[in-house]
């Protein structure tokens, strides 16, 4: 920008303008990695490892921590489907059974776990497979990704109340068990 010598009024105004677009991206740039050091560092000090599982990166573990607060009144992986809204409502009728979307929930975090579900159907592994035999057995690709997002509450639910009592971790990680927790690392 230093270089550049304007010929025309014109010219001087859009150099000027350039140079302010220059300085708020630079400091846009900046905010964009201090939120990222400090959702690293509110990662670390929650003793989580949301972030080892597949297609769960660093603002999407700390929008996820951020959102479920106390873990204490969720006490199982089920409540938290159900306070995700990715667990089925019933809608069966007679003889007929079957299940309909929840609209209800807390669409953000519904909105992190199918961001995770897209990117596992997209990376390949566990995700993927899981993905792939829902469509083998007769689901279309919509509610095939709705039961692999629901299928993800599982490991990225809160520990059961018993093992925050024992001192457990404050989210669990791929340790916890569960189809999609990806590999264990040992």
């Amino acid at each position: 920008m230093k270089g550049i010598r304007p010929a025309t009024a014109t010219d001087s105004c859009r150099r000027d303008l350039a140079r302010d677009l220059l300085a708020d991206l630079r400091r846009v740039d900046r905010q964009v990695r201090d939120n990222e050091a400090q959702m690293r560092d509110a990662l670390a000090a929650a003793r989580t490892a949301l972030t080892a599982l597949p297609g769960l990166g660093t603002v999407i573990a700390a929008k996820l921590l951020g959102h479920v607060g106390d873990v204490a009144r969720l006490p199982t992986e089920h409540h938290f489907a159900s306070y995700t809204g990715t667990a089925p409502l019933d809608a069966s009728s007679g003889k007929n059974t079957r299940h309909r979307l929840n609209t209800g929930g807390n669409r953000a975090l519904n909105s992190v776990l199918h961001m995770v579900a897209v990117c596992q159907i997209r990376d390949g592994g566990r995700g993927q497979e899981y993905y792939l035999r829902k469509i083998a057995e007769g689901k279309t690709p919509a509610e095939a990704r709705r039961a692999l997002t629901r299928r993800l509450s599982g490991p990225v639910a809160p520990p059961p109340r018993s093992s925050l009592r024992q001192g457990g971790p404050a989210m669990p990680g791929p340790e916890a068990s569960g189809p999609l927790a990806g590999p264990r690392r040992r």
